[in-house]
């Protein structure tokens, strides 16, 4: 019976945190405890899409679901390349000062 690895979140960058689901890395969870979490936000959603930066395609939202350790979502990756913000009920974004957060499986 083969083992499953157990995975865990990355080191928190800007609020963020990254965790692979499976060994390819292509469906991942994130973690959210940013800017809008950290300003009181009950509600905060996930915008992304895949491939470069300056032209996301597949451009999703997804809610996400408030835990005890922050907002958490979980994505399937199209591509290698996942981009990502966030955005909270009022219409307030953090977009990593313009940078947007970058997953990508090399």
């Amino acid at each position: 019976m083969k083992t499953i690895k157990p995975f865990s979140f990355s080191q928190e960058i800007h609020g963020v945190q990254v965790k692979p689901l499976s060994e390819s890395g292509m469906e991942v969870r994130i973690r959210y405890n940013g800017l809008l979490a950290n300003s009181g936000a009950n509600d905060v959603s996930m915008h992304y899409g895949f491939g470069d930066p300056e032209s996301w395609r597949s451009v999703s939202n997804s809610d996400m679901e408030k835990s005890t350790e922050g907002f958490e979502a979980s994505v399937a990756m199209v591509e290698n390349q996942l981009n990502f913000c966030f955005r909270d009920t009022a219409f307030n974004w953090d977009n990593n000062n313009g940078l947007n957060w970058i997953y990508r499986i090399s």
